[in-house]
C-alpha cells in the first residue's frame, strides 16, 4: 500500500471544496494521509517562468484557515497537513503528483471563466501530473439520454481493446474494491465499418454487426481475467459499445461513483505529454468525478 498522500488543491471556490469532500473520502478509504494544498497564483504582471513556484506565505491563509476549520470538525478526518504556495497553479499542481498517490481538484475554480467546463488548471493536471488525477465536476451537469440503471455503487472505465493501458485497469478495479462497487468495463468499437478504398477496388464483404460486438466482448474479457483474478470481490462486467467511446463513457457517468479513463503514452513521435480526445471529451462532460490515470511507465 502506498504511503504517499493524498493531495487536495483547494482555492475557496465552491468546486475546490467539493473536490476537498471527495479526497477526504478517497484518503480514509486509503487508510492515508491528506494534504491540502493552496497556490496562491502569482503577480498578473509578473512572468510565469520567473514565479513558477515558491515557498508558502509567511502570511496567515484565509483559505487554508477555512479549510482547516471545516476539516477539523469532522468526527472522522485523515491525519491532515496544510501547504500553501504560491506560483502559476498550473505548473505547480501537476509538479505535485510526484509526491502524492493521487490529485484531487474541482472542475473549474476561483479564476475559471463561467462558460467553461474544465479549467486551464484542471486541465494541465489531468495532461501532466505523474499520480492519477481526479476532477470533481459541478453538480447538475445534464448528460442526454437515459440515466444507467442497477443497485449499488458503480465504477466505469474505458477499456480500449486495441491496447489496453495495465495502469488504467489496475485503478479501476482498485477502487471498485475500494468502493463495494461494481465494475463496468465500456469496449467501443467503430460502427458502421468503412473501409478505405482505391478507386476501382470491390468493396469488402459486409460485416455483421453481431459478430464485431462478440469479438469486441472476448478480446475484453480476456484482458479483464487476470483483475478479476486479483480482486476476486469485485464483479465487473463487460459492455461493448459501437461507435463513440466518449460518447458512452459520457452517458454512463450519471449515478456513478467514478469514471476512470488513461492518459496517452509518449512516444518518439510526439514526447510530450497529451491525454487523448476521448479523455478530453470525458472531462468536460461527464456528470461524476472522472479519473485520469498516466500509462504504466514500459518495462525495460
Amino acid at each position: 500500500m502506498s504511503t504517499l498522500p493524498v493531495i487536495a488543491a483547494v482555492d475557496g471556490s465552491d468546486g475546490s471544496l467539493r473536490a476537498l469532500e471527495w479526497a477526504l473520502d478517497a484518503a480514509l478509504r486509503r487508510s492515508a494521509s491528506l494534504r491540502v494544498v493552496h497556490v496562491r497564483q502569482y503577480a498578473h504582471w509578473a512572468q510565469p517562468e520567473v514565479l513558477a513556484a515558491g515557498p508558502p506565505d509567511p502570511q496567515d491563509d484565509p483559505v487554508l484557515d477555512r479549510v482547516r476549520a471545516h476539516v477539523e470538525s469532522l468526527s472522522a478526518r485523515p491525519d491532515t497537513e496544510y501547504l500553501g504556495l504560491e506560483g502559476a497553479p498550473g505548473a505547480v499542481l501537476p509538479e505535485l503528483g510526484s509526491s502524492a498517490q493521487l490529485l484531487v481538484l474541482g472542475s473549474r475554480g476561483r479564476g475559471g471563466f463561467a462558460s467553461l467546463l474544465l479549467g486551464s488548471n484542471g486541465m494541465a493536471a489531468a495532461r501532466d501530473a505523474e499520480c492519477p488525477v481526479v476532477v470533481v465536476p459541478r453538480p447538475g451537469r445534464d448528460v442526454p439520454g437515459e440515466a444507467p440503471s442497477g443497485p449499488g455503487p458503480r465504477v466505469v472505465v474505458g477499456l480500449k481493446v486495441d491496447g489496453p493501458d495495465e495502469a488504467t485497469l489496475e485503478f479501476a478495479f482498485a477502487e471498485a474494491a475500494r468502493r463495494g462497487a461494481r465494475l463496468q468495463a465500456l469496449a467501443a468499437y467503430p460502427w458502421p465499418a468503412q473501409p478505405w478504398m482505391t478507386p476501382g477496388e470491390m468493396p469488402p464483404p459486409i460485416v455483421d454487426q453481431d459478430v464485431i460486438e462478440d469479438e469486441t466482448r472476448v478480446l475484453a474479457e480476456g484482458f479483464l481475467a487476470p483483475y478479476r483474478e486479483r480482486h476476486p470481490d469485485v464483479r465487473a462486467e463487460t459492455v461493448p459499445s459501437a461507435g463513440d467511446a466518449a460518447g458512452h463513457l459520457v452517458a454512463a457517468s450519471p449515478g456513478a461513483d467514478l469514471v476512470v479513463v488513461g492518459r496517452h503514452r509518449r512516444h518518439l513521435l510526439a514526447p510530450a505529454r497529451m491525454m487523448g480526445s476521448v479523455t478530453h471529451a470525458v472531462l468536460l462532460h461527464a456528470a461524476s468525478p472522472v479519473a485520469v490515470v498516466p500509462p504504466a511507465p514500459p518495462e525495460d
